[in-house]
């Protein structure tokens, strides 16, 4: 290829009440209980709101240190951009398979069983084991990773190959983020026992230092790209380090008494481990589809900075919709479906569809109708080039679509999960990873390039939701009701209305945008214009969107205060 130049267990039906959970990347889990879906951490819009409200906050703070970060290190300018996104994602390719993502679905449901069944001191004998297995198993995959980094790099970026300074910088720096794979393992398994306890804040929370360390690394770093991608890369390892010691602290202070210890494989953690390994193999599954979209990537000068920089922005509404949702909705089913309660059941995932869409289309249609404004006026400036600008947002369009999928994907794994069916979500994401390899291999070199790869993630992941919905149907364990279809068809029209709103506004910026360049001109301001520009299109967007919602009545009033009423319980 030459280099281009453009980017568990089989289902138990009948199984006793055990919540489970789903993998996510800051994983925050419903306490079990009984009865109501109100007890300690609240219903679902509450859990849903301490999540979500954490998760912006970290939103917010990774976007400032996205900007900083791309306009010290650009993307198709040099060899830092491609170099410093690859040892950012490295450690979290594994950290999603073993630490946030299978270990962590098998252990929260078995320690939250443990501490309610069998007490604080039991449950914390769970957590001390499988902490002490969980963080040997990663530090020696990070050193097995450490020693042999420059073949791991010839596999997975070929395109690295004929660029001995991109590949050697690619090397020193993913051997400098490695270390952060354990500190994640051990922050994981640590923020699950805080959500079996009812404690959602810091769980929400600890992301934040990530970004927090990494901005107070890289803004002192003048040196050029090069000098910034080794301080946002030494950063990364010491937020993993900050993280860990954060929910260590939490925990204790929450009473449970976790410890450090040997590694002993007692009847628990071999129970942990055996539930896991479904799991662990459709979470495999999707980091292949990680490994396809870098590998194709790095033919591309610049292509892993596009990537990486749509994903941000594409993933706001995941991070903020469809995991809270998802894993405040995962208890309340698992609730219903042991109480054989199919009205409860048919309800909360009613509810959990049509709210999660009802942030979410909006947000596709956004993503969608001004993919280069977006990214124009949120990253353009410093070695961030204007043809950076563009070929991202040919990515993020890519991206937009596949949005509502993303999220549904979040929202239907709940429903085999509190059924204690692994087997099925991992199947369907074996299928999903076939349809991305093919579709990315064959769009990328049919000339789509980068903007390739973002299609087929986005066509594999409706696969992947497609699969997830007809097997429930078929099953006839969820299907939509009428009233909630009719919701879901006047969302889709209010968000549609958002999109051509924005879209005009984003063809006609030159008639706004250089009034406000020359009214900040008068007061000696020279940027801001097309910063300016975009909060006020989003902001009439976002009016639009209300405004719609309330006339089709996709949203009522006495909807919106009785989520008021109980977020405010």
């Amino acid at each position: 290829m030459s280099r281009k130049t453009d980017d568990q267990v089989q289902p138990i039906e009948a199984a006793p009440p055990v919540p489970s959970a789903t993998a996510t990347v800051d994983p925050v889990v419903q306490p079990p209980a009984s009865g109501t879906t109100s007890g300690k951490g609240g219903g679902m819009m509450r859990s849903s709101a301490i999540f979500s409200g954490m998760t912006l906050i970290s939103r917010f703070v990774g976007f400032a240190r996205d900007t900083v970060i791309t306009g010290y290190l650009g993307a198709s300018v040099g060899p830092a951009a491609d170099a410093y996104y690859t040892a950012l994602n490295f450690p979290n390719l594994f950290r999603r398979i073993f630490a946030e993502g299978a270990f962590a679905a098998a252990f929260v449901p078995a320690y939250a069983r443990t501490l309610e069944t069998e007490g604080q001191e039991a449950a914390d004998r769970v957590a001390t084991d499988a902490l002490a297995v969980i963080a040997t198993i990663t530090v020696a995959l990070t050193l097995v990773a450490q020693l042999t980094m420059p073949w791991i790099m010839t596999v997975m970026n070929t395109g690295f190959l004929d660029d001995p300074v991109r590949f050697k910088l690619a090397v020193v720096l993913t051997q400098i983020t490695m270390p952060y794979l354990p500190c994640m393992a051990v922050a994981a398994l640590l923020s699950g026992v805080l959500n079996a306890r009812g404690r959602f804040i810091v769980s929400g929370a600890y992301p934040i230092l990530l970004n927090l360390i990494m901005l107070a690394a890289v803004v002192p770093a003048t040196g050029g790209p090069i000098q910034a991608a080794y301080a946002a890369s030494w950063a990364v390892a010491i937020a993993g380090v900050a993280q860990a010691g954060l929910c260590w602290w939490a925990v204790r202070k929450a009473g449970a008494n976790v410890r450090l210890s040997l590694p002993k494989l007692t009847p628990p953690v071999k129970a942990i481990i055996i539930t896991a390994v479904p799991a662990a193999i459709g979470n495999s599954a999707t980091q292949i589809n990680v490994f396809i979209s870098q590998n194709l990537s790095s033919w591309v000068d610049g292509g892993r900075a596009w990537l990486s920089t749509a994903d941000r922005l594409y993933q706001l509404p995941l991070g903020l919709v469809g995991v809270a949702i998802g894993i405040a909705l995962l208890p309340r089913l698992s609730r219903a479906v042991a109480s054989e309660n199919r009205e409860q059941q048919q309800a909360s995932m009613d509810e959990a569809m049509t709210l999660s869409m009802a942030l979410t289309l909006p947000a596709a249609a956004a993503l969608m109708a001004m993919p280069y404004f977006l990214i124009d006026a949120l990253f353009t400036r410093g070695a961030f080039l204007d043809i950076d600008a563009r070929a991202t947002a040919g990515v993020l369009f890519q991206f937009g679509w596949g949005v509502p999928a993303f999220v549904l994907i979040r929202i239907l794994s709940p429903a085999f999960f509190a059924r204690r069916d692994t087997r099925s979500p991992m199947t369907f994401a074996l299928v999903s990873v076939a349809v991305n390899a093919v579709l990315a291999i064959g769009l990328f070199n049919l000339g789509m390039g980068v903007a390739g790869i973002a299609a087929a993630v986005s066509a594999s992941a409706w696969v992947n939701a497609l699969l997830l919905g007809s097997r429930l149907w078929r099953r006839d364990l969820y299907r939509p009701s009428k009233a909630a279809i009719s919701r879901l068809g006047r969302i889709l029209l209010a968000s549609a209305g958002l999109g051509a709103v924005v879209a005009a506004a984003s063809l006609g910026r030159a008639y706004y945008e250089a009034p406000i360049a020359d009214l900040l001109a008068g007061i000696g301001a020279s940027h801001g214009a097309k910063e300016i520009s975009l909060i006020l299109v989003t902001g009439l967007g976002g009016l639009v969107y209300v405004a719609l919602a309330f006339a089709t009545r996709a949203i009522t009033m006495a909807e919106v205060k009785g989520l008021l009423r109980r977020t405010a319980k």
